[in-house]
């Protein structure tokens, strides 16, 4: 089994070969602080060939910041399933949803696949599941800042849902009322992913509150005690 049960060595990958976002430096810079802060170790990339079983061994977790694209080989995809469904956890961010449209496995392990967005705008998160370690530190409605993503249908039968968005505080919303935006799933053989269409902006990721968002998604993925 490739999960730790423990935070420790975390990959932070951000390879784009479609839109790239501004906001990539200052999330990798979010997690190395949180990594130096809590004691685990973040290994950034935008190399594939850092997907290889001997480089995954033993990782707490992969991350996807905003990555776009296809952008991995196809050993490099062949290492990440092995990982993930011998108990690895992936954690993806933002435009992690916007990769890998011609790989079916990728999209079973996010979730749910980008659809389209809106302009860049205030909104209300509502947060659903406030037990979960991304959550519990948020009020139940969470006004912020972002591109609120559409997906290609609702993930919320396959997933677990932790926060939607309320399309009516907002312009551009496709989706209706059950509009999705964080959500988590367990797999057989002890893998888990954690998914949040959150952090379009480099201000985000010097936000207390959404590092916190993040540094519980990365807990639970490894399946840390939290």
């Amino acid at each position: 089994m490739s999960r730790t049960g423990r935070l420790s060595d975390v990959l932070v990958y951000t390879r784009t070969t479609g839109y790239r976002h501004d906001s990539i430096p200052a999330g990798t810079a979010a997690l190395r602080e949180l990594g130096q802060a809590y004691g685990f170790a973040v290994e950034a990339s935008e190399d594939p060939a850092v997907f290889t079983d001997a480089s995954l061994a033993g990782r707490s977790a992969v991350v996807f910041l905003s990555t776009s694209g296809e952008v991995l080989t196809p050993d490099g995809q062949a290492a990440l399933r092995r990982w993930t469904t011998d108990g690895g956890g992936f954690m993806g961010v933002h435009s992690a949803a916007c990769t890998e449209y011609d790989w079916p496995y990728y999209g079973d392990l996010l979730g749910a696949r980008f659809a389209g967005h809106p302009e860049f705008q205030p909104g209300t998160v509502l947060v659903e599941d406030r037990s979960h370690p991304a959550m519990a530190h948020l009020p139940t409605r969470w006004d912020w800042n972002d591109e609120w993503y559409d997906f290609h249908g609702s993930p919320r039968s396959d997933v677990r849902v932790l926060a939607g968005i309320d399309e009516s505080g907002y312009r551009g919303g496709s989706m209706g009322a059950d509009h999705p935006l964080v959500w988590c799933r367990e797999f057989e053989g002890g893998g888990r992913s954690f998914y949040t269409a959150l952090g379009h902006a480099s201000d985000a990721y010097t936000d207390p509150a959404f590092r916190h968002h993040l540094l519980g998604g990365l807990r639970w993925t490894a399946g840390a005690a939290i």
